[in-house]
Order: C-alpha cells, then sequence, then structure tokens
C-alpha cells in the first residue's frame, strides 16, 4: 500500500471527539466534568490530539458523548463530505427534491390555533375568577 492511500485511510479519534463535543457544545471544561473528578481541560485537549485512544477510555468518552463508540472509531470527515456532496449533486442533476416546496402546514393557521387556545385559557380563568367572587360576596 503506498502513502497517499494509507493517509486516505487514517482516522485520527482524537480529532474525532473534539468534532463531536464541538457538534454537541461542549467544551473540553464540560466533557472533562462528564468524564469524573480525574479529568480536566488539560487531560480532554491531551485525549484530542492522540491519534489512536486506548479502548476502555475510548468506551469512557462514547458514554459522555453519548455517542458509539464506532462512531468516533471511524468517523472520516472527508468520506462523509464526498458523500453528501455527490448526493446533492445527483439530485439536482436528476431533477430530485432538494428542499421541500411544499410544507404539509400553513403557520398562519398554527399561529391562529394558538390564538384560540390562549382565548379558551383567559375565558376558563375569567370564569373561574367570577366564581371567586361570587363566593366571597356570598360570604
Amino acid at each position: 500500500m503506498d502513502a497517499t492511500a494509507e493517509r486516505s485511510n487514517y482516522i485520527h479519534q482524537g480529532r474525532n471527539v473534539k468534532r463531536f463535543r464541538e457538534m454537541l457544545g461542549l467544551k473540553q471544561e464540560a466533557l472533562a466534568l462528564e468524564l469524573g473528578e480525574d479529568w480536566n481541560q488539560k487531560k480532554v485537549s491531551l485525549l484530542e490530539s492522540k491519534d489512536v485512544i486506548e479502548a476502555d477510555i475510548l468506551t469512557q468518552v462514547a458514554q459522555a458523548l453519548k455517542v458509539p463508540e464506532e462512531a468516533i472509531k471511524n468517523f472520516d470527515e472527508e468520506t462523509a463530505i464526498h458523500n453528501i456532496q455527490n448526493n446533492y449533486d445527483s439530485s439536482v442533476i436528476n431533477g430530485g427534491p432538494t428542499i421541500n416546496y411544499h410544507p404539509v402546514f400553513n403557520p398562519i393557521d398554527k399561529w391562529l390555533e394558538v390564538l384560540e387556545e390562549n382565548k379558551k385559557l383567559y375565558e376558563r380563568l375569567l370564569e373561574s375568577e367570577r366564581e371567586k367572587v361570587e363566593m366571597l360576596k356570598s360570604k
């Protein structure tokens, strides 16, 4: 196997941990808290720089991030981008729908439904208050 083929199959597990962490909106400190008291931001930073992560640590990190271990082991950004680009391009070329131009619901109708619900709630609240006033008057 030549160097370019080997490089294309290369997956940096630490970088994948970083990608998943960032996709979830977590800072290194937050991931360290999830991993336990013997972890800190510096240790997470060192973990993210590793090419290959030990199996037990990988299991722990996957559980903390709530992603499968295989996702961290096998995620390849270049392949994902390539697949997305090819699927998008072929759907445009083949005339496939890429965007839903015909929504199933009308947002204004939904808004009117919510307004109607609010009106009913206010009417019930008003009736309840009237009942309280009548009870106080009768005492």
